[in-house]
């Protein structure tokens, strides 16, 4: 980008105000800061407004309601798949909202959708699209979108308003996964483009590359699409498409590189500014075998000098800063997650905050970045229960959200079993367009919540 472009890119920003707060969010570098941050407040168990259990922990002034239990029946005619994980959330008619949700499923079986929605017959995992009205307060219905893919992690939003869900594997057919021959008849490890209304006749974006992908972030300033890759040892890709808003039509697939530094797992200088290149990935479909450990694509942006991460997993682009947010699960010198901000413009890399235990912070996964520029995190470690913090402008971290989801005694579903689900993983984070309700997944056993309050008192 030129220097004209520069400027006048920072010129529609936003407000003075705007870039003092960024500033401080990145002058104020936190690493090992054990306190918390203003958050809402304290949490306390709240009754959900559908079923009236208390599935939730949440600050004063705050109610959700749930909806698309695992087992619930879709609309197209079959019951909603488990393993809910990454969502985002588009603006529908009369004030509704339509949200895209992942389906990490990676057993063998078969599509849960129709025919037309479906890439391979055998491959059970995918997508399902549901309707919220955002004026009511109300849950309306919910529908298959895609199938016949595999693990369906996390994914992103783009600015044209389609959703890319991304495999989290590179198995195909013969394949193995835990001592088990796969039955796929296709290949998997793809980017699919999803509209909320469904992908009919899905087709994999191959050039965006074949391997072990988590999330991806658009840049709406270039279209280039950032890729994370869910490896101990991983890299950072970016997808630069030969025509915007078209990436059927392919393009440049190229792995982050950073200037005398070859791995950022641990040992990282929080002060520091690192500068990044780009190194391309000549075959993005390559993989050498059909093992679950194989990275063909990793490897071939590692011999020229890529940089390795430790399992990046969220990613998300803000607004009002135009950055680039992506996180390491087990990254840090604790190996509790690490949360990094890239600048395409100044093409600089930084640390904004690395765990330091799993009491503060217990490997965040998905992300997304709040109205106000907070960054909320959905943890996926060890601890009981499991938290959705929340990283605010000036650094400090809060917890927002903790599950309370445990049907040992009383009332639940018919069809989910009778246990404690409080250490089960948050997923598919993420903001209404209007930014008044948050949604949120608890991956198992599979529940979608939509989530609101007093916003205005706090910092997301």
């Amino acid at each position: 980008m030129s220097s004209a472009d520069r400027r006048e890119f920072i010129a529609s920003m936003g407000s003075w105000a705007a870039a003092v707060a960024l500033s401080a969010f990145h002058a104020r570098t936190v690493r090992g800061e054990k306190t918390r941050g203003p958050g809402y407040g304290p949490l306390r168990p709240t009754a959900d407004e559908t079923t009236g259990w208390e599935l939730l922990r949440l600050p004063e002034g705050f109610r959700y309601r749930s909806f698309g239990w695992t087992g619930d029946p879709l609309e197209c005619g079959t019951p909603t798949p488990g393993l809910h994980d990454g969502m985002a959330a588009f603006a529908g008619e009369n004030g509704r909202v339509l949200l895209i949700r992942n389906h990490e499923i990676n057993a063998d079986g078969g599509s849960f959708a129709k025919p037309e929605l479906t890439y391979d017959p055998k491959g059970p995992g995918g997508c399902t699209t549901l309707e919220f009205d955002g004026k009511r307060g109300e849950w309306v219905r919910a529908w298959c979108a895609i199938s016949g893919t595999s693990r369906n992690c996390a994914g992103g939003s783009t600015p044209w308003g389609t959703w890319l869900t991304c495999e989290e594997t590179h198995l195909g057919p013969g394949g193995v996964y835990e001592g088990k021959k796969m039955t796929f008849e296709k290949t998997h490890g793809w980017i699919f483009e999803v509209p909320p209304d469904g992908a009919h006749h899905p087709q994999p974006l191959e050039d965006m590359g074949r391997f072990v992908h988590e999330a991806i972030a658009v840049d709406p300033t270039t279209d280039i699409v950032y890729e994370t890759e869910d490896r101990v040892a991983s890299g950072f890709f970016r997808f630069l498409p030969n025509t915007r808003k078209k990436l059927a039509a392919g393009g440049r697939l190229e792995m982050m590189k950073v200037k005398g530094h070859s791995d950022l797992r641990t040992g990282v200088d929080p002060a520091k500014i690192y500068d990044v290149q780009w190194v391309p990935i000549d075959d993005p479909t390559k993989v050498a075998g059909n093992d679950t450990e194989d990275q063909g694509v990793y490897h071939q942006g590692k011999s020229q000098g890529g940089v390795t991460f430790a399992r990046l997993e969220g990613c998300w682009h803000s607004p009002l800063d135009g950055r680039i947010y992506f996180d390491a699960t087990s990254g840090g010198d604790q190996k509790r997650g690490q949360i990094w901000s890239y600048d395409p413009r100044e093409e600089q890399l930084r640390l904004i905050y690395e765990s330091p235990g799993q009491e503060v912070l217990d490997m965040p996964d998905n992300i997304c970045v709040s109205p106000q520029g907070a960054i909320m995190l959905c943890e996926d470690g060890f601890i009981s229960p499991h938290r959705l913090h929340g990283l605010t402008l000036d650094g400090k971290l809060f917890t927002f959200a903790e599950n309370n989801i445990d049907f040992r005694t009383g009332s639940k579903p018919p069809q989910i079993a009778a246990e404690d689900y409080r250490a089960q993983e948050w997923a598919g984070v993420t903001f209404s367009p209007d930014g008044k309700w948050l949604f949120v997944n608890a991956q198992t056993p599979g529940v979608t919540f939509a989530i609101t309050g007093p916003w205005a008192e706090g910092n997301l």
